[in-house]
Order: structure tokens, then C-alpha cells, then sequence
């Protein structure tokens, strides 16, 4: 015997406008998709020791300068330091011509309301490390408070995005044109690795790269990844840029 449909409740479609930003972000999405030829390279790092470091110098950090040491400063010295070494992530292109960038404008990637926004660090070469986690701390919370200006959205050479904070184990992030790279951050998780012939479990994070293919060759953006990795599981070197 047939069951008899129960009455459908009710349905309904809210339609909303989009904001002018949100329609922005759209559109530069879109035309990243549909003007590059992006590819994505990955790989992983070890974050054990930038975790220690931060355990044991954390609390005089915060006492100091009145801020948490984050992860993103820590990737910011290591993004400059491997963009200084492949300057093909740092540039853009301009009709048929490459400009090579001579200084080091990175964008980060921060959620708001309306979406993402990608505020720029001025010079992040000349910053210390203090100095780059005031300037994330300042756009955050005027990104949150919609007070970012439009100008402090422009003009960035290479940009980071963390997805991490979402929960988000790997992706491939999409360029911010006309920059040719963006580096995507993931969540931090233990997981068991070989080290000297030793299954051991250490807090590991994915990374990815994407890169625009029409002026960066693949070599290169390995080379770039595989420089932050190490970087980033040797801290020290971000100090002495060895």
C-alpha cells in the first residue's frame, strides 16, 4: 500500500544583494580562474620547534609588546627571505613584460563579514617580527570593525592565507592577481613521521603554493615551498637569514 506524501511544509528562497565588496571579491576570483594558468605545488612542515619557541618566549613576548607571538610572523620572515632567494614569486606581469618586485609587499588574508580581504604589509623585509604582528593585529581588528581602508587593500607583491584557523587540512588557495604567488597555511595536527629511521608523531601542517605557470616554472616553486618548509622547522635562520 502506497504511502500517502505528507503535506510539504513551507519553502522559500531569501534573495540578498550582494555587497559592492562581495561582488568584488567575486570578480577578481574569477578573473584569477579565467587569466592565469595556476598550478599548485605542497608540501609539509614540521612546526615542533616554532611551537616551542613560542611556548618559552610567548609570555615575554606578550609582556613586552602587549601581543601573542603568532604563527603568521613566523611565515612572514620565512616568505621574504624565500622570495628574496626566487624573485619569480615576487613579481607580476604587465602586457609583455615581467616586473620583478625589489621590495616586499605581503598580503594576508583575513576574514570579515562580508568575506575575505587581503590588507598588505608594507615592507615586511624592514619589520621585525613584533613590528609584523602589531600591523596583523591592527587590520584584523579593523577588518572585523569594517574600517580597513582601500588603499591598505592594494598593491601587494605575494600573499598568505590560513585556512588553518577554519580547520582546514589542505587546499589549493586561488591568486590575488596580478600577483603569480600565494602561499595557503593549513591546521596544525600530530601525526606520525619517519625521523632518523623513527616513526614519531610530531604537530605537522600542509602547505601549498600556487603559482601562476606563465612566469613561474615548476622548479621554482618547489625550490620557493621547500625553502619556507625549512625555514619554518628551523626558526633560527629567520634570524640570522642563513
Amino acid at each position: 500500500m502506497p504511502l500517502t506524501p505528507k503535506a510539504p511544509g513551507e519553502r522559500r528562497d531569501d534573495v540578498v544583494p550582494m555587497t559592492p565588496l562581495r561582488r568584488r571579491i567575486a570578480e577578481r576570483l574569477l578573473s584569477a580562474k579565467q587569466n592565469t594558468a595556476m598550478l599548485t605545488t605542497f608540501n609539509e612542515a614540521d612546526m615542533g620547534t616554532v611551537m616551542e619557541l613560542r611556548k618559552e618566549y610567548g609570555e615575554g613576548f606578550q609582556k613586552k609588546y602587549g601581543m601573542k607571538l603568532g604563527f603568521m610572523s613566523f611565515f612572514v620572515k620565512a616568505v621574504v627571505q624565500a622570495l628574496q632567494e626566487i624573485p619569480q614569486l615576487n613579481a607580476e606581469i604587465r602586457g609583455t613584460d615581467i616586473v620583478y618586485h625589489r621590495y616586499y609587499d605581503i598580503g594576508i588574508a583575513v576574514g570579515g563579514g562580508e568575506g575575505l580581504v587581503v590588507p598588505v604589509i608594507r615592507d615586511a623585509d624592514k619589520l621585525s617580527m613584533a613590528q609584523i604582528e602589531a600591523v596583523i593585529a591592527d587590520y584584523g581588528t579593523r577588518v572585523r570593525e569594517k574600517k580597513i581602508k582601500p588603499e591598505e587593500l592594494m598593491g601587494g607583491t605575494f600573499t598568505i592565507t590560513n585556512g588553518g584557523i577554519y580547520g582546514s587540512l589542505n587546499s589549493t588557495p586561488i591568486l590575488n592577481p596580478p600577483q603569480v604567488g600565494i602561499l595557503g597555511m593549513h591546521a596544525i595536527v600530530e601525526r606520525p613521521v619517519a625521523r632518523g629511521g623513527q616513526v614519531v608523531v610530531r604537530p605537522m601542517m600542509n602547505l601549498a603554493l600556487s603559482y601562476d605557470h606563465r612566469i613561474v616554472d615548476g622548479r621554482e616553486a618547489v625550490t620557493f615551498l621547500k625553502r619556507v618548509k625549512e625555514l619554518i622547522e628551523n626558526p633560527v635562520r629567520l634570524a640570522l637569514e642563513v
